[in-house]
């Protein structure tokens, strides 16, 4: 028996045009740096209540400093298929030193 293998294709769509942002501000933060979203946004709508001026002061802010980041240390582009194609091969090897 041999398994078949999906390969998935992964879109990046940018930040600004996801339909769960505004601006992508929060999660790109939290792609960089590696923490749950949720941990930037809930401080900043409290933000929100306190001082709007201010909250959307540092939205826009760090909304710059993730552009920046963006534009100047792009991320590579990932090839898929290769990866996908090894993976594969990998698991037929791991499937015949069991059988």
């Amino acid at each position: 028996m041999q398994a078949n293998s999906v390969q998935v294709q992964e879109t990046r769509v940018p930040l600004p045009l996801r339909s769960h942002t505004i601006l992508g501000v929060c999660e790109g933060l939290a792609e960089d740096f590696g923490f749950n979203p949720i941990f930037l946004r809930v401080p900043l709508a409290a933000l929100v209540l306190w001082s709007p001026l201010m909250a959307v002061g540092i939205y826009f802010g760090l909304g710059a400093i993730v552009l920046a980041s963006r534009l100047i240390f792009p991320r590579p582009k990932a090839a898929g298929a290769p990866v996908a194609a090894a993976q594969s091969d990998n698991d037929d090897r791991e499937l015949s030193i069991a059988a």
